[in-house]
C-alpha cells in the first residue's frame, strides 16, 4: 500500500528516480515504517539552499512528517538497494538493511542528489534487525559529516535529524531517530560485488552503464570502458584517503560496501578523529586486530579497488586470463600513485614549495618524532603555523628543535614566507571534532539540549580560519582511558 504524498512544490523537490528502474534484482520497493510522533530535532539551511529547497514556508510539524517518513514528497518513489560487501574480510550479501532511498532529487543546477532516510525501519534486507537508529549516533553522522564537508572532503551530506517519538533497544534503551542522508549516488564496490556474485553479466553490464550514465560520462568515449573506470576509481579513492591522512581521520569500518564510487566519504559509523599521532590509532570497538587503524587506510582502500576489479573482469575483454592480466597491472599502479600523491600532501602541511630530495627523509623524521613523542596531530601543524593553541612543552624538546632548523632551512630555499604559510593553512585545520567534544554535545543532545551541537557545527564551519574563544575546542581530552566509537546499529 502507498504512501499518502503530500503536495511538495512549495519545497521545490524535483525528483527524477533512474535507480529504481534498473532491474529488480538491484533493489526493492520499500516504504518507511510509520512513526507514533515524529520531532525535527535539526534541518541544514545550507545544505537545503545548495538542493535548492525552501522550507520557509513550513511548520516544522510538516517537516517532520515529511523527514520521517510518514508522509513522503511528491514524485518521490521509495526503494531499499541490494549490495554485498567484504566486512572484516568476509563476503557477505547485504543490503538496506535500515534505510530507504526516496528518490534522487534534481537541484536547480541540474545536479543529482539521493535522498535517504537512514533509520526509517525493517526492509527486506533487514535480516535480524529491527530497522532502527538511535539519536546519538544519527546526530554524530550529522556532525562527522557537515564537518568533513567543511574540510573540503568529499562526503555525503545531512539534511535533517528527527526523533521518532519510539524507543530502540540496545544495551540500553534509547530515543529513536531518522537521519536524512544526501549523497551523489549510492552505488558501492558492494553494490557492484552483490550482481557479479549473480553471475548474471546482462545486470552487471545495466549496473555498468548506469554508473558511467551518471557519474564518469566521459568515459562512453573510451575504447576500453570497464579499464578506465578502474583508474578514475584508484584515483578518486586515493584522493579521497589522502585527504584522510591528512586531517587525521579513521573511518573506523572499511568494508567494500562502505566504499562509494562516487569518491564520497560514506557511513560515519565507528569514525573519529586521531588526537595524539599514532599510526596503529584503532577507536573502533569491533576492530580488535586494527584491520582499519590509521595506517592501514590506504592498504585496505587498494584491497577493497581490487575487489572491484574483480567484479568488472567480465567487461574487461572476452579473455578471463587477458582480462585478469589488465586489471592486476592497473591495481598494482596503486602504490606509486599514493605515494607521489602522499608525499604532495605532506609537503603542503609543511608549506614546502617545489620538491628536493630531502623532503620524504624531513616528513618521516617529523612524523617519527611525533610518534615518539607523543605529539598531537593537527596542533603540531598548527605549531609550525605559528598558531600556539597549547603550549606544550614538547615544542621545545631538542630533537624537535633540531628537527624544525632543517625544515627552516628548507623553507628557506624559496624567499617568501607568506607563501609558506598560505599553503599550510589551506590544507592544516585549525580545529577539528574532537572526539571529547562530540560526545560531550551527543550526551547533552540525549536531554534535550541541543546548544551544544548548534555551537559545535557553527566553529567547525570554519575550520581553517582563526575565532576567537574556541580553545576548549582545541585542546586534546588528557585520559587514560581509551576512546572508542561504535557502529551505532
Amino acid at each position: 500500500m502507498d504512501k499518502p504524498n503530500i503536495n511538495t512544490n512549495k519545497i521545490n523537490w524535483n525528483f527524477d528516480n533512474t535507480y529504481s528502474k534498473l532491474p529488480k534484482s538491484f533493489l526493492s520497493e520499500t516504504l518507511p515504517v510509520s512513526v507514533k510522533s515524529p520531532q525535527l530535532i535539526i534541518l541544514n539551511h545550507n545544505l537545503s539552499k545548495k538542493l535548492n529547497l525552501n522550507f520557509s514556508d513550513s511548520s516544522n510539524e510538516d517537516l517532520a512528517q515529511t523527514f520521517s517518513g510518514n508522509l513522503l514528497p511528491e514524485g518521490s518513489k521509495s526503494i531499499s538497494q541490494a549490495y554485498a560487501g567484504h566486512q572484516f574480510g568476509h563476503f557477505t550479501m547485504l543490503g538496506d538493511g535500515r534505510a530507504v532511498l526516496i528518490g534522487e532529487h534534481i537541484s536547480k543546477k541540474d545536479e543529482r542528489f539521493d535522498i535517504q532516510f537512514k533509520g526509517s525501519g525493517k526492509t527486506p534486507f533487514s535480516r535480524n534487525g529491527d530497522g532502527r537508529a538511535a539519536l546519538g549516533p544519527m546526530l554524530r553522522e550529522y556532525i562527522l559529516s557537515e564537518a568533513m564537508y567543511n574540510l573540503n572532503i568529499p562526503t555525503t551530506r545531512s539534511l535533517a535529524v528527527v526523533k521518532t517519538g519510539e524507543n530502540v533497544i540496545r544495551e540500553n534503551i534509547l530515543p529513536g531517530a531518522i537521519l536524512t542522508r544526501v549523497a551523489s549516488s549510492h552505488i558501492r564496490v558492494g553494490t557492484f560485488q552483490y550482481i557479479a556474485a549473480k553471475q548474471n553479466k546482462k545486470e552487471l553490464k545495466a549496473i555498468f552503464d548506469y554508473t558511467i550514465n551518471r557519474h564518469y560520462p566521459i568515459i562512453k568515449q573510451s575504447k576500453n570502458q570497464a579499464l578506465d573506470l578502474l583508474k578514475t576509481l584508484i584515483d578518486k579513492q586515493i584522493d579521497l584517503v589522502i585527504n584522510w591522512m591528512r586531517i587525521g581521520f579513521v573511518h573506523g569500518v572499511m568494508n567494500t560496501d562502505n566504499m562509494a564510487i562516487s569518491g564520497e566519504t560514506i557511513d560515519y559509523g565507528p569514525c573519529a578523529f586521531m588526537d595524539t599521532y599514532d599510526p596503529k590509532t584503532v577507536f573502533s570497538s569491533i576492530d580488535q586486530m586494527g584491520r582499519y587503524a590509521f595506517c592501514n587506510q590506504p592498504i585496505i582502500t587498494k584491497w577493497n579497488l581490487a575487489r572491484f576489479a574483480e567484479c568488472l573482469i567480465p567487461l574487461i575483454d572476452a579473455n578471463q586470463n587477458k582480462a585478469i592480466g589488465l586489471a592486476t597491472e592497473i591495481i598494482n599502479s596503486f602504490e606509486k600513485k599514493y605515494e607521489e600523491k602522499w608525499l604532495e600532501m605532506m609537503r603542503n602541511k609543511l608549506g614546502f614549495i617545489g620538491t628536493t630530495e630531502k623532503d620524504r627523509s624531513l616528513i618521516l623524521d617529523l612524523l617519527t618524532l611525533m610518534h615518539q613523542k607523543k605529539m598531537d596531530y593537527t596542533n603540531t601543524f598548527c605549531h609550525l603555523m605559528n598558531l600556539e593553541i597549547q603550549k606544550d612543552i614538547i615544542y621545545k624538546d631538542n630533537d624537535f628543535q633540531i628537527w624544525k632548523k632543517r625544515w627552516r632551512e628548507r623553507l628557506s630555499a624559496n624567499q617568501n614566507p607568506e607563501e609558506h604559510m598560505k599553503l599550510m593553512r589551506s590544507v592544516n585545520p585549525i580545529v577539528i571534532p574532537r572526539n571529547h567534544k562530540v560526545e560531550e554535545a551527543l550526551n547533552k543532545a540525549d536531554h534535550d539540549n541541543l546548544e551544544s551541537i548548534i555551537k559545535l557545527l557553527k566553529i567547525l564551519s570554519t575550520p581553517y580560519t582563526k575565532q576567537k574563544d574556541i580553545i576548549e575546542y582545541q585542546l586534546p581530552l588528557i585520559s587514560n582511558k581509551k576512546y572508542q566509537t561504535f557502529c551505532g546499529t
